[in-house]
């Protein structure tokens, strides 16, 4: 099942603003500007955050038609 697209959206900025903010950078620009470096490059925290959450889903697929 896929994610709707303006969700995605919202959760990829959430997702970068919080682990922008845990960077040791000076200024928030710095900052996010290193977090979407990062991202470019496939590394960092955001990317470790995706990928994590690929690997649950792809792992829970299963369970999936359960109705509880």
């Amino acid at each position: 099942m896929e994610v709707p697209t303006r969700r995605s959206y919202t959760l990829a900025i959430r997702w970068l603003v919080t682990h922008s903010r845990l960077r040791r950078e000076k200024r928030m620009s710095e900052r996010l500007a290193g977090e979407l470096l990062d991202g470019y490059g496939h590394t960092g925290i955001t990317m470790k955050k995706k990928e994590d959450l690929l690997r649950m889903a792809e792992a829970n697929k299963a369970f999936a038609h359960y109705r509880w």
